[in-house]
């Protein structure tokens, strides 16, 4: 099974943690880094553990850092992410995400690196400025039903996360349903959104599980296969080995 987006450098002991997800049949994760700083403690935890990928990118919430990108993605990052844009939070003004998000597009072309898409309140201008984008994509923590036309439509990879699993989910669990076998992802955002069964706790990567138990609930599907399907499909987009 894969964690396909955890933000290890985030949480207090990574290598605990890693040790857990291990343990509870977690073997591969996506470690997010955002920006300098975040990078390079995420490329020293890869460092150390075999089955631990790194994506690197700038978050919306650090458009007006003046960070580059080029210094921070790298040729050993699986993906450009999570990059985006965030019209709930604010944290950095609008002109600035979209110049950021933009430039980290034609980024990861250059490169031949899928992307990873934060988007939140900003469901129509991610999707206008994601048109002209023939990568490889993924739609970070899923929690847009309005987006989901718009991803069906252009094959994008969906990943599910924690929230799928809260009790008044129905329309992300609804949404889950309809995204095509071979597209579909599930992710902790470790240390945020921890699923239903260990909910007020801090997340971690082996809390997937539960995620992982849901998304298959809600499609009638074996929790084993799905696993499995969903670690095909995060070696698809992201070309793990």
């Amino acid at each position: 099974m894969i964690d396909t987006h955890a933000h290890l450098d985030a949480l207090d002991d990574s290598e605990a943690a890693l040790e857990r997800a291990h343990a509870a049949g977690v073997q591969r994760v996506i470690a997010i880094a955002s920006g300098l700083v975040s990078a390079t403690a995420t490329r020293e935890i890869a460092r150390r553990h075999e089955g631990v990928y790194v994506a690197a990118g700038v978050h919306p919430h650090q458009a007006a850092d003046g960070e580059d990108p080029r210094l921070i993605v790298g040729a050993d990052a699986v993906a450009v992410g999570e990059i985006g844009l965030d019209f709930f939070r604010d944290y950095a003004p609008r002109d600035e995400q979209r110049r950021l998000f933009a430039l980290q597009l034609d980024l990861a072309v250059e490169l031949g690196k899928p992307v990873v898409i934060h988007s939140r309140a900003a469901d129509e201008e991610t999707a206008r400025m994601l048109e002209g984008f023939s990568g490889r994509m993924v739609l970070h923590c899923f929690s847009s039903p309005e987006l989901l036309p718009v991803a069906l439509e252009r094959g994008y990879y969906v990943s599910f996360a924690g929230n799928v699993t809260y009790p008044k989910a129905d329309d992300l669990r609804a949404a889950a349903m309809r995204v095509p076998a071979d597209r579909l992802l599930a992710e902790t955002d470790s240390p945020y959104l921890s699923p239903q069964p260990v909910r007020g706790k801090r997340n971690e990567p082996a809390h997937v599980v539960h995620t992982v138990a849901a998304l298959a609930e809600a499609r009638g599907e074996d929790v084993d296969e799905l696993g499995g399907q969903i670690d095909a499909n995060a070696s698809a987009v992201f070309l793990l080995p």
